[in-house]
């Protein structure tokens, strides 16, 4: 058995095969996923499983350079984007925040290597993860 926190095999894949600056994108359960992007549903129920329960395992795997957040995040769930800057604090990244437009964000969702959807229900709990080196 792995030893590792992050236990999903497809998206411990994902993290594994990814190369600098590629991106994974970590959803709430309502963002459109593209058909033409790799869809890793973790979505069992409303809030199962939270964004940061799967954003918390990911990050103990995977260098992350820059995030990008949809800017609507700072007014609609404060929270959850401070939730999301904790995350990366605890896991010793501090990593470029880009904010954009909502509908922009879901077009940069398409050149992403998997959309991982979670169980989340609160707005704007999306997170595009850019991939960095540990070098």
């Amino acid at each position: 058995m792995k030893k590792s926190r992050l236990l999903n095999s497809e998206l411990s894949y994902e993290i594994a095969k990814i190369g600098h600056t590629a991106h994974i994108t970590l959803c709430d359960a309502g963002l459109p996923i593209p058909q033409s992007v790799k869809r890793i549903d973790l979505a069992v129920e409303a809030g199962l499983p939270g964004f940061i329960q799967v954003l918390d395992p990911v990050l103990s795997e995977m260098q992350v350079e820059e995030i990008i957040l949809a800017e609507e995040i700072k007014e609609k769930n404060m929270p959850m984007y401070e939730a999301i800057m904790n995350s990366f604090k605890e896991a010793g990244m501090n990593p470029k925040v880009i904010f954009v437009p909502h509908e922009e964000f879901k077009k940069i969702t398409h050149s992403s290597e998997a959309i991982v959807r979670t169980g989340e229900c609160s707005p704007y709990a999306n997170v595009i993860l850019k991939s960095g080196v540990v070098f």
